[in-house]
């Protein structure tokens, strides 16, 4: 079975635990302004097989093993291709490695289902609650994401909520009570990890002869982030890291 890729990183550290082999498929729905892959929206003919992941994992087996990581499925959404992502990490789950989905949350009815069984780790991107700011960052209604959510937190797989903290726009008192509220209405608890917005992916929207409409937003701070995990940490949230 092959799988449309954008790129892969053979030693990825943010992915998840431990040293990963992260794998970017191509292909995404949602729109979002501040998208740092901006490259990955369309699907692209390049492709990998299963076998093909196998072989390169099992090069770097001697860095993968002994920091307890694995690989991390990426994109792109890497759920608008659930048979491959399913059949891949199965594949990698019988061979011993740590299997990550880190994902947007906007996919088809079923997808999720299709991969829960074999990953043993979700980091769900959530952008914003409020559904306004939501369609105003990323073209998209996070109806479908919310249920998403909802399933994810329903599975047995280790789930983290990923949520960019963007300033002044997804970063206010209201915003962060709505995230709370969301994480603390989940069926059973999730870690939140904060990452700070940056514009390292506005080259690509240039190299694309295409504008970047966040132009006027900072970078979050290092303290931007400190004082959005103070607000989650008040509700009782578990906030992983941050930064």
């Amino acid at each position: 079975m092959k799988g449309s890729i954008h790129s892969v990183e053979t030693f990825g550290t943010v992915d998840g635990p431990g040293i990963r082999y992260v794998l970017f498929l191509s292909g995404c729905d949602l729109r979002c302004r501040f998208c740092h892959n901006r490259d990955t929206w369309e699907r692209q003919e390049k492709t990998i097989t299963v076998a093909e992941v196998l072989t390169e994992m099992e090069n770097y087996r001697p860095f993968y093993e002994p920091s307890a990581g694995g690989i991390t499925v990426s994109g792109g959404e890497p759920l608008l291709q659930a048979p491959f992502v399913a059949a891949l990490l199965r594949a990698c789950r019988e061979r011993g490695f740590h299997t990550a989905v880190d994902t947007g949350g906007f996919y088809p009815a079923g997808a999720l289902s299709q991969v829960m069984p074999f990953a043993d780790l979700i980091q769900f991107s959530v952008k914003a609650v409020d559904a306004e700011k939501h369609r105003l960052l990323t073209g998209r209604d996070n109806t479908v994401i919310l249920e998403n959510l909802r399933q994810a937190a329903a599975g047995a797989a280790e789930l983290v909520v990923r949520y960019v903290v963007i300033p002044g726009m997804n970063d206010s008192a209201a915003d962060l009570a709505l995230l709370a509220g969301l994480i603390t209405s989940l069926p059973r608890t999730a870690a939140v990890e904060l990452l700070p917005y940056h514009t390292m992916g506005k080259v690509k929207w240039e190299r694309l002869g295409l504008p970047y409409s966040l132009e006027a937003i900072p970078s979050a701070t290092a303290e931007d982030v400190v004082q959005a995990a103070a607000v989650l940490r008040q509700s009782g949230l578990i906030v992983k890291k941050t930064g």
